[in-house]
């Protein structure tokens, strides 16, 4: 099984969870978060306060898929979620060597 991490601009989050579903995964946890990167942020609202903020609001999604799958599905979000420009996000992908459904003790194969 392979974990893959989406952080990408917030407006992507129907886009990532069409591309799931396409590929039959419907499991995923969403997170708001803050982040930076090479994309400059529109600090004009806090200039009076004399700071600099560089973070911009993104989603960060989090799903795990079969091996087999993840070549097709990271080429997809890849093809999606780009517009070209700075601040697209990353995907990253890691290896689960194991997951446990906590309600029936399930492990492995059987937990997707």
């Amino acid at each position: 099984m392979k974990k893959i991490e989406i952080i990408t601009r917030t407006e992507n989050l129907e886009t990532v969870k069409q591309v799931l579903a396409k590929n039959d995964y419907s499991g995923m946890t969403v997170t708001t978060v803050m982040g930076c990167g090479n994309q400059k942020s529109d600090s004009s609202e806090f200039s009076e306060l004399n700071v600099e903020i560089n973070l911009l609001p993104r989603i960060h999604v989090m799903t795990v898929v079969w091996d087999e799958d993840l070549d097709d599905i990271v080429y997809e979000l890849q093809q999606e979620l780009s517009s070209g420009s700075v601040g697209d996000g990353k995907i990253f992908v890691s290896t689960v060597d194991e997951g446990i459904r906590i309600r029936t003790g399930e492990r492995g194969d059987k937990i997707l």
